[in-house]
């Protein structure tokens, strides 16, 4: 699936602007360019988590390979330096690319030398795999394989350090290198290779993607040993480098396993995978990728490739698509469950820090798309015994909010209104802050907030049954909703985004309320929602999802990029995010049920699925044409929301 050709991957920009990732499903991932060349600072072979879905730690940086055949000497990889300079150039022997069933690259050398080269993570483990087939050639082969080597945090850069490494040595085998005393021992096999101890740095990689970012750009890898392998036309070596105890499985058996995996993925949601809709398999494949469930710890859904962790919010919004349109209710009621295990004051966490176990409360809005996710489950499950467990929760949930929680949250008695806020904190998903200053401020009553807690009241209502018990949640509902009419704009163009605590509305044209006219229990009619669809669709919508701001706005910031506070200044005032098509498309079938008009809305994020993180969708886009993407490659939300609308096609 989604194979890339020459077309795609030359000249060198072409590849070195389209990402791979293989993901091990506990929280350890590896990812890095098509064209080889590593362009950020999360570009590596093996990330590890030491603490299972976190800790993650970078421990295997890359490796340059060497063929030889006959006389002729192919260098495969290719590396960034200083002045833009790129070495060497094995980007131009890719002939093609796929990301499934694993990352693969198909190598054609002059001489009628063909290699293959696929790079995967063992399910479950921290343990990758790099194999090399020799499909044709005009003769034997010599490989020449060079690791290299760190032990960072994830989001650092590697410098060499006094005592580093801490131990290192050949073994049966293979090598062995261990960073510090505390580091766990990264063991590099390659059976029937010819070892060499190396020693040395190779310093000064660049990372241009970080210069774009504002960030430090450059790192310098350690090559323990160099590793020396013969190839025979159709014969199939492996590096293996692992963290794991014991003897690792066989590199085909790790493949075969993976595959299984998918095919096993591919006929559990058997329409999302229809066997005639490559686009439908991929983003199921796609949406696996951000499921962790690791051994005794507690499944989640990992928010973004390859930085983010997991966040209370983007797992709530993507639970749907990834899970419940997959058919995975097992997996989706676990991560419910784990959510539910931490709701404090009534809340759900919005964080679990990678560097602690105590979550981060700083939200309003996880809470009520966990209640919206509970629901979206337990309908399409059938799950009556768990909406029997859950229900004292949410009901805890609906009570704590109308008491009042952390950071201001909490029903305004004169209206039935829920506001929220305190100054210096950002509490919806418009999240953006530099040092003190809130980019998008939205304390008061936001829109989407509010009808996420009217279609939270009608959950709890409809899941206490007919009769006296709902009484109470229904009637606070019908006051809630009676009051949304002040978010009503006269002028017809749709929603004000925000009431401040004075009640002075917000007149900015964001898509915000959209998702006031896409939930199932939405407080608008017919015709107020048609206002909102079609603001939307002359404001904001564009062919990769909705514009955070209208064009007509003066604080309108089209472009995404440069320092940290040119970005957050841009996050929400402008660019793009493509999770916003699913409240869109919802919203836009509900006014206007025009299946051919989703199919153009829903085409240009399909093909986006060759681009930047390949197999995946991203975190966002500039505002403006070309669009170009930005942020994560691959985002949870993204995936799951395309995945999720484009099911009913």
């Amino acid at each position: 699936m989604l194979l890339l050709g020459p077309t795609q991957l030359h000249p060198f920009e072409a590849a070195a602007g389209r990402e791979w990732l293989s993901a091990n499903g506990i929280g350890s991932f590896g990812s890095g360019t098509v064209a080889g060349a590593a362009t950020r600072r999360y570009h590596a072979l093996l990330v590890a988590a030491l603490r299972p879905p976190l800790g993650r730690m970078t421990l295997f940086s890359k490796v340059d390979e060497t063929l030889t055949v006959l006389d002729s000497r192919f260098d495969l990889s290719a590396n960034c330096y200083p002045n833009d300079v790129v070495y060497p150039d094995g980007w131009k022997y890719v002939a093609s690319f796929s990301p499934w069933p694993v990352p693969t690259w198909t190598y054609r050398m002059p001489g009628e030398t063909v290699l293959v080269k696929r790079i995967y993570l063992a399910r479950g483990k921290n343990t990758v795999y790099i194999t090399y087939t020799l499909r044709e050639a005009p003769g034997n082969a010599t490989l020449t394989l060079t690791p290299l080597v760190v032990w960072k945090d994830y989001h650092h850069q590697m410098r060499p350090w006094p005592g580093f490494p801490h131990a290192q040595g050949p073994l049966v085998g293979g090598y062995f290198i261990k960073a510090t005393e505390d580091a766990p021992t990264l063991r590099l096999l390659a059976r029937g290779a010819r070892w060499k101890p190396g020693g040395w740095w190779h310093e000064r990689v660049t990372h241009p993607r970080e210069r774009e970012r504002g960030q430090d750009f450059e790192e310098d890898l350690y090559c323990p040993a160099v590793a020396t392998l013969t190839l025979r036309v159709g014969q199939t070596v492996a590096l293996i480098g692992t963290i794991e105890d014991g003897e690792p499985d066989d590199a085909m058996m790790a493949l075969a396993e993976i595959a299984q995996h998918q095919s096993a993925l591919l006929a559990t949601g058997t329409e999302a995978a229809a066997a005639d809709d490559e686009t439908k398999r991929a983003l199921t494949l796609a949406a696996d990728q951000f499921v962790v469930r690791p051994p005794g710890g507690r499944s989640t859904v990992l928010a973004g490739y390859p930085w983010f962790t997991d966040w209370g919010r983007d797992t709530f919004i993507a639970l749907p698509g990834l899970c419940l349109a997959t058919g995975r209710y097992e997996v989706a009621r676990e991560i419910l469950e784990a959510f539910a295990a931490h709701i404090s004051e009534g809340m759900i966490p919005n964080r679990f820090p990678d560097e602690g176990e105590t979550p981060d409360y700083n939200t309003v809005d996880a809470t009520l798309w966990f209640v919206h996710a509970c629901d979206r489950y337990a309908a399409a499950a059938g799950d009556d015994a768990f909406r029997e467990r859950q229900l004292p929760r949410l009901e805890e949930i609906i009570a704590a909010h109308r008491a009042g929680t952390r950071y201001g949250i909490g029903v305004d008695a004169s209206d039935g209104l829920l506001q929220a806020g305190v100054p210096g904190t950002q509490l919806t998903w418009m999240d953006a802050k530099v040092g003190d200053w809130v980019v998008t401020p939205r304390i008061g009553k936001p829109v989407e907030i509010n009808a996420l807690w009217i279609n939270a009241l009608r959950i709890v209502a409809a899941w206490k049954g007919v009769g006296a018990a709902s009484i109470d949640y229904t009637e606070q509902a019908d006051r809630a909703t009676q009051s949304f009419a002040k978010f009503v704009r006269p002028d017809g163009l749709g929603l004000y985004d925000l009431l401040a605590a004075d009640g002075t509305p917000d007149g900015s044209i964001r898509p915000n309320q959209l998702i006031a006219a896409a939930l199932p229990y939405s407080p608008l009619t017919d015709e107020q929602a048609k206002a909102v669809v079609d603001v939307a669709m002359a404001e904001l919508l564009t062919p990769y999802g909705l514009r955070t701001l209208s064009p007509s706005d003066t604080d309108y910031h089209p472009c995404y990029g440069g320092t940290p506070w040119e970005r957050d200044s841009a996050y929400h005032r402008g660019t793009v995010w493509p999770w916003l098509i699913g409240s869109f498309v919802d919203a836009h079938r509900r006014v206007y049920n025009d299946p051919e008009a989703v199919r153009r809305f829903l085409a240009p994020l399909e093909a986006h699925l060759r681009d930047y993180g390949v197999g995946g969708i991203a975190e966002i886009f500039d505002a403006e044409p070309p669009h170009r993407p930005n942020g994560c490659p691959w985002q949870a939300w993204s995936v799951a929301e395309v995945l999720r609308v484009r099911l009913n096609l």
